[in-house]
């Protein structure tokens, strides 16, 4: 199965990505990977773990907290039937570079360094802390950020927990190139809505063009191209869940021209973005 890059789009007008799934994704990624911590809340049920050297099986549900570039299997692959997960998704300075630094903070920076191996937690801290994700689902963008807070202290302190050895013992030459496409990434992520020429990325990375195309390709499996307008759909998909002009979530997205947006919006979604809006609302 082929590691996979996989970009993730912070929930619109929060510092972290929050997903709440209600059935098994079709297709998709599976073996992946992303610069971001994570954590996968499911209820109940039973599957298959594979995150880094680690495979085994859950049971009864399953609280899982995973390092970043941690290579994992999608929780929904080989999933029949119900299925229900939720998904948290940030980076370790969502909150600024000296967030973790924070005296107060101590345990959950501890925390952080030993999701490396992968953590699996108990029946009593999946519960409760599976109640606080099902909270920050529907709650303001503050009160979420609260809880979330508050959430990351219950899982530093939680006594039911077990490393999974997890860490695949990246080289320094893995690790050197996956800060270097963590670099372009970042880049992308704060420019999506601004042209982004390939020149640009290239001397992000110490790179020819043509050099970074092949790199790109070989990291990421997708061209530039291809990669930049799935991340701007992507936000363009959260946008239209909101209240806007579509005019106004083109331009927001990084297209300059309405029609282009449309077509592109189309073709990768199957869907018009005024008909995906009016499926979401209804």
């Amino acid at each position: 199965m082929k590691l996979e890059f996989e970009p993730i789009q912070p929930s619109v007008g929060s510092s972290f990505t929050l997903l709440h799934y209600t059935e098994a994704e079709v297709g998709g990624i599976l073996w992946h990977y992303h610069p971001e911590y994570e954590l996968v809340y499911i209820p109940q049920g039973s599957g298959r773990r594979h995150i880094g050297q680690h495979v085994s099986r859950y049971e009864g549900g399953e609280l899982i907290f995973m390092g970043p570039n941690l290579p994992h299997l999608s929780f929904s692959h080989e999933q029949q039937g119900p299925f229900e997960q939720i998904v948290l998704q940030l980076r370790a300075d969502f909150l600024g570079d000296t967030f973790l630094r924070r005296p107060e903070l101590a345990a959950v920076h501890q925390l952080f360094v030993r999701s490396a191996q992968g953590l699996s937690f108990g029946p009593q801290t999946r519960a409760l802390v599976g109640d606080a994700l099902r909270q920050m689902v529907t709650q303001p963008a503050a009160s979420r950020l609260l809880t979330l807070l508050q959430l990351l202290y219950q899982l530093a302190e939680a006594s039911d927990v077990t490393e999974l050895h997890a860490d695949m013992g990246s080289s320094s030459a893995q690790v050197k190139e996956q800060k270097r496409l963590g670099r372009i990434y970042q880049h992308i992520q704060e420019n999506f809505a601004e042209p982004i020429t390939v020149q640009q990325l290239a001397d992000l990375a110490n790179l020819s063009v043509p050099a970074f195309c092949r790199y790109f390709k070989k990291m990421t499996s997708q061209t530039l191209t291809n990669f930049l307008q799935e991340y701007r759909i992507s936000h363009a998909r959260l946008l239209l869940l909101q209240d806007l002009p579509i005019t106004e979530v083109s331009y927001a997205s990084g297209f300059n021209n309405l029609s282009h947006f449309n077509r592109t919006f189309r073709r990768l979604t199957g869907q018009t973005p005024t008909a995906y809006r009016e499926q979401k609302a209804g």
